[in-house]
């Protein structure tokens, strides 16, 4: 499969990048960011965008692609509404409409995330948003669109891309697996998942973490 891939520099989508890379089910993956990954292998090529806000439909870049694994994204902590919403919904939906019009038969897989609001009339801000993100997303005619909701999920094996507070977390991800099972996984399970949603179809829209586990292992 050839995949595009968003957010490599960062803790999922490198996450995501490495299983990608090491998957026998993937032949090619474009990572698409604002800055290069810092990863180098023969199935990589890396495609610099500046300002995805500025991708066009005519995007030849895009062409012929099997899947969309998009997992940019940033905290909501500090920032206004208007400035969450241009960054998480304008720019992922302008990113999908240029990947749409190049490869109308891809699978897209959006990094959406638990506590999202499907109603977009909640209280939580970041919730309405990607709850709008979600479905907007949802309505576009791709050959299949899932919603990824994971939660705390634990880091593959050679990722440098980490979150400050993910080196000072880590070590609850056994307690929290104990504890609360339907609340963590690892990248290597979510990256897994969404191989295999790239390749075989289901039902739901909406993919949570007990779904992500159930996908990466049966």
């Amino acid at each position: 499969m050839k995949i595009i891939l968003t957010g490599s520099t960062g803790m999922v989508g490198e996450g995501v990048l490495l299983e990608c890379l090491a998957s026998p089910l993937v032949n090619e993956v474009l990572s698409v960011s604002r800055k290069p990954c810092g990863h180098i292998h023969p199935k990589l090529n890396e495609y610099i965008v500046p300002e995805f806000l500025d991708l066009k439909p005519d995007n030849t870049h895009f062409k012929g692609f099997d899947a969309c694994f998009f997992c940019a994204g940033i905290s909501s902590v500090g920032r206004k509404e208007p400035e969450y919403t241009r960054i998480t919904f304008d720019t992922t939906i302008r990113f999908a409409e240029a990947v749409l019009s190049q490869s109308p038969d891809a699978v897209f897989i959006y990094v959406s995330g638990a506590g999202t609001d499907s109603s977009e009339k909640g209280r939580s801000m970041w919730a309405r948003v990607k709850g709008k993100t979600e479905n907007t997303l949802a309505a576009m005619p791709f050959r299949n669109v899932y919603n990824f909701r994971p939660a705390f999920m634990k880091a593959t094996a050679g990722q440098v891309h980490l979150l400050p507070v993910y080196k000072y977390m880590s070590w609850m991800y056994p307690l929290l697996k104990l504890l609360a099972p339907n609340s963590v996984s690892t990248l290597r399970q979510v990256a897994l998942a969404m191989i295999r949603l790239a390749k075989e179809d289901v039902q739901k829209t909406i993919i949570k973490v007990q779904d992500i586990k159930e996908l990466a292992t049966t």
